[in-house]
Parts: C-alpha cells; sequence; structure tokens
C-alpha cells in the first residue's frame, strides 16, 4: 500500500516578521539612528581635535564608529571605508613590491653625467643642490631626479648589472644654451646624442631603447624625442607633462613625474578648524581659457579667494589658510599646484582634464584630492559644500600620508619622490633583451 505524499506545512511568515522587527527595534536602540539623508557640511569654526601632520608620520585621530557606518547607505558607506582603509589602493602589495625593488633594481647612467672635459659638460653634469639654484621652478624636478639617482643606492657603474639606462642629457639646460635654445635644436641634439649612444655602446641595441629613460619637465621638454623614433616609440619618457591626449606621451609605457617647486620644509601643518576659506586659487590666465572660466564664474564669490595673477598676501598664506586649493590647467594639464597643496595640507581639487597623475598606480587620489571635469565648473561650489565633515577630515588625514611622497631629497630617502619614481620605472623594466 503507498504512502500519501507528505504535507508540507506552511511557511511561519507571520512569526518571521515579528522576530525580524524585534531585531530590527533592538539594533536601532543599540545604536541609534540618523536620516541616511542628513550630511554634515564642514564648519571651520568648529574645534576637532585634530593632530598636525608631521613630516614623516601623522597619527590617524578621526575614525569611523560602527554606529555611523550602519546608519548611512550602502553608497556612503563604501566611501568611508575606502577612505578609512587609506591613501593606497594596496598598500601591502605595494610595499612589498617596494621592498623587492631596493633589494635589486640597478640603473647604469652613461657616462656623460661626469665628464668635465666635454664640451658639452653643462648639459650632463648634475646640479650639486639643485634647490639653492635660482630660478629652477618649473624644472626642479628634472635637476633633482638626476642629483638623487647619483646619490642613491639604486646606481651601478657596472651596465651588465644594470636593469634600465639613463640617458643622463638635461633639457632645461638645452634650453638655456645659447647653442640650442629652440625646441628643434633641442630635439635634434636629443636625436644625435642617442645616435651616438647606440653605436658607442652595445646596450641600446639589445632591446632597441626600450630598457633606457630620459627625464624632462615642463614645455619644451614635450617634444625632445620628436627627431628619434625608436627613443619617442621605446625608450621610457620621465616626465611632468603627461597628458593622456599629448601626442608623444604614453602612459602606459611614460612615468608622470611630480612637479615639484622649492618650498620652506613645513613641519606642522594648520589643523582643519583653523581653515576658514573654501577655495584658493592664483594663476596666470594665459594660454587657459578654462582659468578665463574659473574667473568669471567665481571670481568675486565671498568664500573663495580666486586672483588673476598674484593675491593680495603672500602666495603661500592662501594654502594655509584655505580647505580646498584648485589646480587648473594652463598651457600645460601639469603646474606645481598639485605639489603645493599637497606641502601645505590643502585638499587639491584638480581641474585638469586627462592628466596623467603621478603615482596613480599606487596611490589612491580620490582619497585625498577632488577631480572635477572642465564642464563642471559651474557646479564647484555645490560639489564642495556637499563633502560631509567626516569625509573631509579622512580626506585630510589621507593627504598627510602622502606628503612624503611629493617631496625630494639630495640623498634620497624613504618613500620619497624619487623613490616612488624608481618604483614606476622599476614597474616597466624591460625583459625584452638581446644578450650583449
Amino acid at each position: 500500500m503507498r504512502r500519501p505524499p507528505k504535507q508540507h506545512l506552511p511557511f511561519p511568515r507571520t512569526l518571521l516578521l515579528i522576530v525580524f522587527a524585534a531585531l530590527l527595534s533592538l539594533s536601532i536602540a543599540f545604536f541609534g539612528y540618523k536620516n541616511p539623508l542628513e550630511s554634515s557640511n564642514f564648519h571651520p569654526n568648529r574645534h576637532y581635535h585634530l593632530q598636525n601632520c608631521s613630516n614623516e608620520a601623522p597619527r590617524p585621530a578621526v575614525t569611523v564608529s560602527p554606529a555611523a557606518l550602519t546608519a548611512i547607505t550602502t553608497a556612503t558607506t563604501t566611501h568611508l571605508k575606502e577612505l578609512g582603509s587609506g591613501p593606497y589602493h594596496n598598500w601591502k602589495l605595494f610595499a612589498a613590491d617596494f621592498k623587492e625593488m631596493m633589494q635589486h633594481l640597478k640603473i647604469y647612467v652613461y657616462p656623460d653625467v661626469f665628464n668635465r672635459s666635454n664640451s658639452l659638460a653643462n648639459i650632463f653634469l648634475p646640479l650639486e643642490n639643485p634647490f639653492q639654484h635660482p630660478k629652477l621652478d618649473n624644472y626642479l624636478s628634472e635637476h633633482m631626479f638626476k642629483a638623487a639617482l647619483l646619490r642613491s643606492p639604486l646606481l651601478t657603474l657596472v651596465p651588465e648589472q644594470a636593469h634600465l639606462f639613463f640617458l643622463p642629457f638635461s633639457i632645461n639646460n638645452l634650453r638655456n644654451d645659447h647653442r640650442f635654445h629652440s625646441e628643434a635644436s633641442i630635439s635634434k641634439f636629443v636625436a644625435q646624442y642617442t645616435t651616438t649612444i647606440s653605436h658607442r655602446f652595445k646596450f641600446w641595441n639589445a632591446s632597441a631603447g626600450a630598457d633606457h629613460f630620459y627625464v624632462c619637465c615642463h614645455s619644451v621638454g614635450r617634444l625632445a624625442a620628436s627627431s628619434h623614433s625608436a627613443l619617442h616609440n621605446n625608450a621610457i619618457q620621465l616626465t611632468c607633462s603627461s597628458s593622456y591626449f599629448q601626442r608623444l606621451f604614453v602612459s602606459h609605457k611614460d612615468v608622470g613625474l611630480p612637479q615639484v617647486w622649492p618650498r620652506p620644509p613645513q613641519k606642522t601643518l594648520n589643523p582643519p578648524h583653523t581653515r576658514h576659506r573654501l577655495v584658493y586659487f592664483a594663476g596666470r590666465l594665459q594660454n587657459s581659457h578654462i582659468r578665463q572660466e574659473l574667473i568669471n564664474l567665481w571670481g568675486n564669490d565671498t568664500d573663495m579667494d580666486i586672483f588673476d595673477g598674484s593675491p593680495s598676501f603672500p602666495y603661500d598664506e592662501g594654502f594655509k589658510r584655505s580647505r580646498y586649493c584648485l589646480h587648473v590647467k594652463g598651457y600645460e594639464v601639469n603646474t606645481a599646484r598639485i605639489s603645493d597643496a599637497i606641502h601645505y595640507g590643502c585638499i587639491p581639487v584638480i581641474i585638469s582634464n586627462n592628466y596623467d597623475l603621478p603615482f596613480a598606480n599606487v596611490l589612491d587620489w580620490s582619497k585625498f584630492s577632488i577631480i572635477i571635469h572642465h564642464r563642471d565648473i559651474a557646479f564647484l561650489k555645490k560639489r564642495l559644500l556637499a563633502i560631509t565633515t567626516q569625509t573631509y577630515l579622512d580626506m585630510y588625514h589621507n593627504l598627510c600620508k602622502v606628503r612624503r611622497h611629493f617631496r625630494w631629497h639630495i640623498t634620497p630617502k624613504g618613500y620619497d619622490s624619487f623613490y616612488m619614481s624608481a618604483y614606476q620605472l622599476w614597474l616597466r623594466r624591460s625583459i625584452l633583451r638581446l644578450f650583449y
């Protein structure tokens, strides 16, 4: 005799709803509730207990409580968690790879950099102390990289041991030499020098130049490699003018170099509660319709210090007293205003499309800067005022952590600009090389 089929009892939906409601009530009672649509904008007159940023290792002073994380929307929760994780995409992975670089990377510099008897010695010799050299300004990073490399443990005098080869000509010195000066003359010299290197040494031809690199900063360096096809197609360009739309810049091959001006050391920074101005920008409108639009829209806003040219107070004072400092495209996508903002503890607001930002594969720029498209300048103030206090404070502390990456030292140390740039080269080292 067949057994009757089993009867499935109806699911106790009512009981489940009662249990869920009880758990929800207990959670609200324990953690408290905050309307997720409410946002607390930054008020500079409130006092927030924060540690000033030090030169080396700022101590985190702001944490996000579990109650806040459970009270806001999923998107905002994710954003705060990302900010709380620090300014790096993956610090552990980066630190491990950086350690390997420090143990193994070797760079060979062609001997012209040591030859003082050469009639062109000034093109190749390093400056003894670029910080004390007058009027380097936009070209400081170019000279500091060379000076730091020659004092670093990455340098090797045995080319067969090298992973990379440095072409030591200085675009800045070529520009200031009456024998060259023009862009056409500079590119011709660079092409002839590269050809000479390929004839005198066997290393260029082993990789077709793929393991060679050169350094340039600012506008006249853009066309330096234009007269030598293998140089601009194969060699690595380490440059401040790192635009995706620049004809001779290839982002997966070339490296964005931080453009840093010599500034006095800032051992401590003005904390957030002392920054009473919303926005600061001072710069020429020349060659930039974006800056002209900025002045037209926001030049008279009482919450913003935006100047065409020099401000009525010391230039650095604007960075020290403001929460956000604008980096606005001029003739190039790059200026030193990003590094200035980081140096003085002001959150950079980057209005410069197609900028291949320095160290972007290591640093998550969204965690310590604001990036705004040119077409959204009209919404600048609304965008900044919508940033909550907690988000601003997280960005400020992340900014403190990345400051060390935007400093040059004559003798490189730590994770400074030299070693961070060398790490980018390490990632691009060529494995395609013929035997010598």
